[in-house]
C-alpha cells in the first residue's frame, strides 16, 4: 500500500485538500487499490479557511516518514491564519524530512510557500498563486525560479498556481505513485472530460 500524508495547516482551503482525499480514495476503491491517504497537523483539530473543523489522523510528531510515499500540502487563506502553521518550524521540518528521503511532495496554490520557505525548492523551478504578484514574489524571495505555468514539477516537488489546478495535481501525484493507465482509468470513472479511454 502506498501512503499519502495530507499535511494541513489551520486556514487550509477545503477544496484543495478534498481533491487529494477523493483521488486517492477513488483509487483505493475503484482503481488499482494501492493508495491510502492520512491527515496530519500541528494540532489534532484544524480549522479550514471558512471555519469548518477537521480532526486529523496524526499529529506532526507521530509521523514515521519512512512509512509514507508522498506528502500533499493544500494552500489556504492568510485571513484564517494559514501562515501561522504553514511557516512554523515543525511544519517546515516535516517537509524537509520528506525531501531528505526523496519522497514526492505535491502542493496546490500557496501550499508552495511553506515548501519554498523550507529551503528545499531553492534553485529549483516552482509556481504559486498567480493573481497579483505578492505570492509569486514571496516564492521568489525563497530562491525559487518562479515559472508562469499552471503546474510545475522539479525533482519530485509539484507546485501549482491556483485552486483550479488542484484536481490535476492530485491526479499527477496518483500517476507518480501508480501508472498513467491507472490515472486514465480514474479520470474516466470520475468523469473528467479529457480522460483517455
Amino acid at each position: 500500500m502506498k501512503k499519502v500524508l495530507l499535511l494541513l495547516a489551520n486556514g487550509f482551503e477545503t477544496y484543495e485538500a478534498s481533491v487529494f482525499i477523493d483521488v486517492i480514495g477513488w483509487n483505493l476503491i475503484d482503481g488499482d487499490g494501492s493508495t491510502k491517504l492520512y491527515t496530519c497537523g500541528l494540532q489534532k483539530e484544524i480549522k479550514t479557511s471558512f471555519g469548518q473543523k477537521v480532526i486529523v489522523d496524526y499529529l506532526f510528531n507521530e509521523i514515521d516518514i519512512e512509512s509514507f510515499d508522498a506528502l500533499a500540502i493544500p494552500g489556504g487563506f492568510e485571513e484564517y491564519g494559514f501562515y501561522n502553521d504553514a511557516f512554523d518550524n515543525r511544519f517546515l521540518d516535516l517537509i524537509r524530512a520528506f525531501s531528505k528521503q526523496h519522497k514526492i511532495i505535491a502542493s496546490v496554490c500557496v501550499g508552495a510557500l511553506p515548501i519554498g520557505k523550507s529551503g528545499i525548492l531553492k534553485g529549483k523551478r516552482g509556481t504559486t498563486y498567480k493573481i497579483g504578484t505578492k505570492r509569486q514574489d514571496t516564492l521568489r524571495k525563497f530562491g525559487v525560479d518562479v515559472v508562469n505555468e499552471p503546474i510545475v514539477m522539479d525533482d519530485k516537488i509539484i507546485t501549482s498556481w491556483n485552486p483550479s489546478t488542484a484536481a490535476d495535481v492530485a491526479l499527477l501525484l496518483l500517476e507518480l505513485l501508480t501508472s498513467k493507465a491507472n490515472v486514465n482509468h480514474i479520470r474516466h470513472i470520475m468523469g473528467f472530460q479529457n480522460a483517455d479511454k
